[in-house]
């Protein structure tokens, strides 16, 4: 077993700067960091979490929070975001918010009453001044999905906006005008950037905004089979629906089979996140990529490094502009 001694001599500092640096005290040189970091990980040397924890004051654990602990969605999340903390000898604690401002409300003093050291949130209801405050109070804490100026830097987030644009834009250059949409609940932030990012496309291109060709979807499948059957039942020539969300986009495929059209003919649709069952569907999916398991793994790397006092932890982050993911279930109606 590599001991602290044998870090402490291949990066020439002591043993007690190897302890300070793996305590993440802001004392130690950032030279004799980078040589320590460099000794362990060419030692493969894994501190022992529990006298780390002693020595530290600190709990070795970081609290996630997300949406819901099922789906093709936050699975990938959680296990991308577990993946790199356990990589540094840290367990991750997760709580579900449900997507309703008391529990994720709750959520968050519970993981806090854990002690942990830091906080990965996916939030979906609680204002910008309450995730301020908790920032403020638990600096080690990094926003998936969600972006507030003031802690830009504690950021990870895509430009949902964009993603509404570059989906309705694939539409139209396919000769689409006539386009329905159905968003996810008006009541998170994505969901508005998405919509905002429909009509500045519509603009752009200069068509009209229906806003009877909108209906308001939500993230379970009977309340999305009714948004759909509504938008179906009135009287719009559809030829096109842009979904907010793949799961919204699998309903619209059942509804539609039901209905005796044919996704990819009779009628096109676009999903939004690039879950992995989209592949699958058929037709294939077309779809605007959203790079979940990137983003996590980016906010559990930022939320470490500020654990561990890294300098580089806080550098500015900017938003990940989404792809279109090209499949079979939009028609080309310029052919």
């Amino acid at each position: 077993m590599i001991t602290i001694k044998e870090v402490a001599e291949l990066a020439q500092v002591s043993q007690a700067t190897v302890s300070r640096t793996l305590n993440g005290h802001a004392s130690v040189k950032e030279a004799n960091k980078t040589r320590v970091y460099a000794a362990i990980e060419q030692l493969g040397y894994k501190p022992n979490a529990f006298a780390q924890a002693l020595a530290s004051n600190r709990s070795c654990s970081i609290g996630m929070l997300v949406g819901t602990l099922d789906g093709p969605f936050y699975g990938p999340m959680m296990h991308e975001v577990e993946k790199v903390v356990r990589k540094e000898n840290y367990h991750l604690i997760i709580t579900s918010g449900h997507e309703k401002y008391d529990e994720e409300h709750e959520s968050i003093r519970f993981l806090r009453s854990k002690k942990v050291d830091g906080l990965v949130l996916t939030v979906d209801t609680l204002p910008d001044s309450e995730l301020l405050e908790i920032a403020n109070e638990v600096e080690a804490t990094v926003l998936i999905n969600r972006y507030i100026p003031e802690i830009a830097n504690r950021c990870i987030w895509i430009d949902n906006e964009r993603g509404g644009f570059l989906a309705t834009e694939h539409l139209i250059q396919k000769g689409h005008q006539h386009i329905g949409c159905v968003t996810g609940q008006l009541s998170k932030v994505d969901s508005r950037d998405r919509l905002q990012g429909f009509r500045n496309a519509l603009s752009q291109y200069g068509i009209d905004y229906n806003p009877h060709a909108v209906v308001e979807g939500r993230f379970d499948h009977k309340c999305n089979h009714e948004a759909i059957r509504r938008l179906l039942d009135r009287d719009i020539p559809l030829t096109a629906i842009f979904c907010m969300n793949d799961n919204i986009a699998m309903t619209a495929y059942s509804l539609c089979i039901e209905r005796g059209l044919t996704v990819g003919e009779d009628i096109s649709i676009i999903g939004f996140d690039n879950v992995s069952f989209g592949q699958y569907m058929t037709p294939g999916l077309t779809t605007i990529d959203f790079p979940i398991q990137t983003m996590a793994t980016e906010a559990a790397k930022k939320v470490m490094g500020i654990v561990q006092g890294k300098s580089n932890a806080k550098q500015p982050s900017a938003p990940i502009v989404p792809d279109v993911i090209v499949r079979g279930s939009v028609k080309d109606l310029t052919e």
